[in-house]
């Protein structure tokens, strides 16, 4: 895991569709001088990517200077659900910044009350108090401290425990670092909070018992009773698949917060704002949480995020004490208002639901052609997965992923480096713009290159 794409220009045969245009080799020899100079300043862990330097980003296309066009199945990490450079976005922030005002601290904006209440309108009744952030990890982290504050008040010092779930990510910071499920991430912290533990995800592939007595029995192995439990928190599908939860698991659990007065978070980051043919992930489960996080495709562009949740679990801190420097900043609330109305108003979340089976039948197909490599495969909407693994066995192969994804960006189909927590996950992610040839001829893409990676294995 953490293997890096290759800087040498690769020669490759040129295309030219109406979605694709390769002309050059890969990455183009004038631009390893502008990664050599990131290398130079910037740590090793902002390496990674397919070794493209972006010009600009339109769309669905990504362009780099030399008339090369990528199909961009990355949407930047799911952020730009409306599109790259969607003009009502940049229109929305050239006119915020045309105004004078680019930043006013937690002071009012009408950018920031436009913005809360537009997505007090888009939540679940009782979900209508919104406090707006910068990142997904500071939304996280905002959730987990909310939900020990209302243990504390409703159980006392001892009902504090955080629960989140194996292979799960809610971000960097200290304590989402925690709450996530990836184990090789936390080794960093040394002191781990014994209070927050992680539950069995189940997935249906790499945890097998899918009931919802396997979480009490994970439950009771961390030594916490629910009196001593303030919160769950998971992902509404977990990003190294997309891996849901089966529903009726997920309403016993819901139930199972009220009976103990657990507050559940959803952590929407990546999966809100269409994503999955429903505007928020959790809604294919029939359940609401106490809190929601989100952030990523809320401005398809600008860095902004939010926590929206039930009044008394929001309003638990005095006037002051729980502010953010770049909160409502009013630039970014320009870009997230422009946003989600562009999904609102151009149906963009009843588009991912209409392409969804498709974008899954397309990868059930490679599967089948591959299936002792690929190993699970899922969708929903517009996110899609292909988890890799070891010919014939259970064993994940970060390798054949990111060959994959190599094979892809010479081709002109851009995908981001491999997740999961083994980095076997090849996730695909395009814009909620993507019409429906476009995506078809993606998975063409991806299964030439799936077939050309899976026959270099062989030997020869």
């Amino acid at each position: 895991m953490g293997k890096e794409f290759s800087t040498t220009p690769q020669n490759v045969p040129a295309v030219a569709t109406k979605y694709r245009r390769i002309q050059t080799a890969i990455p183009h020899p004038d631009s390893v001088a502008v990664m050599e100079r990131l290398r130079k300043i910037e740590p090793l862990s902002m390496r990674g990517m397919p070794p493209i330097v972006w010009d600009r980003a339109e769309d669905i296309f990504v362009y780099d200077k030399y008339g090369n066009q990528w199909l961009d199945w990355s949407s930047g990490v799911l952020v730009t659900n409306a599109g790259h450079g969607a003009p009502e976005i940049k229109k929305a922030i050239i006119d915020q910044v045309n105004t004078g005002l680019i930043h006013s601290y937690v002071f009012a904006n009408e950018r920031r009350a436009e913005l809360v209440e537009l997505l007090a309108s888009v939540a679940p009744e009782g979900l209508g108090t919104a406090f707006l952030l910068s990142t997904g990890s500071e939304a996280t982290e905002c959730a987990i401290k909310l939900s020990r504050t209302h243990g504390i008040k409703v159980g006392g010092r001892e009902k504090i425990g955080i629960i989140g779930f194996e292979r799960g990510f809610h971000g960097r910071t200290l304590a989402s670092q925690q709450a996530g499920g990836m184990a090789g991430q936390k080794e960093w912290i040394v002191n781990l909070d014994r209070a927050i533990t992680n539950a069995p995800f189940p997935d249906g592939y790499w945890q097998k018992d899918c009931s919802f007595e396997a979480f009490l029995a994970g439950i009771e192995k961390t030594g916490m009773k629910p009196s001593q439990i303030a919160g769950v928190i998971m992902e509404s599908y977990q990003g190294v698949g997309p891996d849901f939860a089966p529903v009726e698991y997920i309403q016993k659990l819901r139930a199972w917060c009220d009976e103990h007065h657990i507050v559940l978070t959803f952590d929407e980051v990546q999966s809100g704002f269409g994503r999955t043919g429903k505007f928020w992930a959790f809604e294919h489960y029939g359940v609401t949480p106490d809190l929601i996080c989100c952030g990523k495709g809320i401005s398809s562009s600008l860095p902004i995020s939010a926590v929206l949740g039930r009044r008394e679990i929001m309003d638990q801190f005095p006037p002051g004490s729980m502010t953010s420097t770049h909160t409502g900043n009013p630039v970014c609330c320009a870009a997230a208002l422009a946003s989600i109305r562009k999904i609102l108003d151009e149906d963009l979340t009843g588009n991912a639901a209409r392409l969804g089976p498709i974008l899954l039948a397309g990868c059930q197909a490679i599967q089948a052609r591959h299936p002792e490599v690929i190993g699970h495969v899922t969708a929903a909407g517009l996110v899609a997965g292909m988890q890799t693994v070891k010919r014939g066995t259970q064993e994940p192969d970060h390798d054949l992923a990111h060959r994959i994804i190599e094979l892809c960006c010479q081709r002109g189909l851009l995908l981001f480096a491999p997740v999961g927590a083994w980095g076997q996950t090849v996730k695909i992610c395009p814009p909620l713009t993507m019409p429906q040839e476009a995506l078809e001829e993606g998975l063409a893409v991806m299964s030439e290159a799936v077939d050309q990676a899976v026959a270099e294995l062989r030997p020869a």
